[in-house]
């Protein structure tokens, strides 16, 4: 008995994984807020309704595909500074966080901008995007303690600072040149220099 439920919920979650899959190939061609659950039922092989068996709504593929994405995000960021400290750490974050943000920028759209209107995701969706937060902000605290940043750098703006240097970046790439890879974009190539504008805004003591 175990066996057998051990493999409805493994076809369960791979049912699941190709629908979020199909999902983001339809919002890649029609756009993050055109995505059509019929289409993708379509391309399933499946009549719409079957699709409620596993999402109860556009919304709630939405809000998959959002905890997916913040994860992954965040498993970038964290390999990007596991080797490194304070503003080499989160030089380190930032370029593999948009490193990530390049290669996957239909998801990139639902995580960082509004693009569907009335979306909002739940809690439980947006918890790796806390962490995100919380991880920056503590590799900003650890440039203050390691004396590479001044105190203010750790104060509230100083925190919403470094997220709207690499916003900033990222937005103004994907608006002119989406094309671009990474290290040939005219925005991703100012990445790394987002460090030491922290520094110079908020100089040591």
């Amino acid at each position: 008995m175990t066996d057998t439920l051990d493999r409805r919920a493994r076809r369960r979650a791979e049912t699941q994984d190709e629908i979020l899959s199909l999902a983001l190939q339809v919002m890649g061609e029609e756009g993050v807020a055109g995505l059509s659950l019929a289409t993708v039922a379509r391309r399933l092989g499946v009549k719409p309704p079957s699709l409620y068996k596993y999402f109860p709504s556009r919304h709630a593929v939405y809000d998959a595909l959002f905890l997916r994405g913040q994860q992954a995000y965040l498993d970038a960021v964290r390999r990007g500074s596991a080797s490194s400290a304070g503003l080499e750490g989160l030089g380190a974050a930032l370029e593999s966080g948009a490193r990530w943000i390049m290669e996957n920028q239909v998801l990139a759209q639902l995580l960082f901008w509004r693009p569907v209107p009335g979306f909002v995701p739940t809690a439980a969706a947006y918890e790796p995007a806390l962490e995100i937060h919380r991880h920056m902000s503590g590799l900003i605290r650890e440039a203050v303690a390691l004396g590479e940043l001044g105190p203010l750098a750790a104060s509230e703006e100083g925190l919403a600072l470094a997220p709207s240097l690499i916003a900033g970046l990222i937005t103004q790439q994907l608006s002119n040149s989406p094309a671009d890879s990474y290290e040939t974009g005219v925005f991703t190539r100012l990445v790394p220099r987002i460090p030491s504008i922290l520094a110079a805004a908020y100089p040591p003591r």
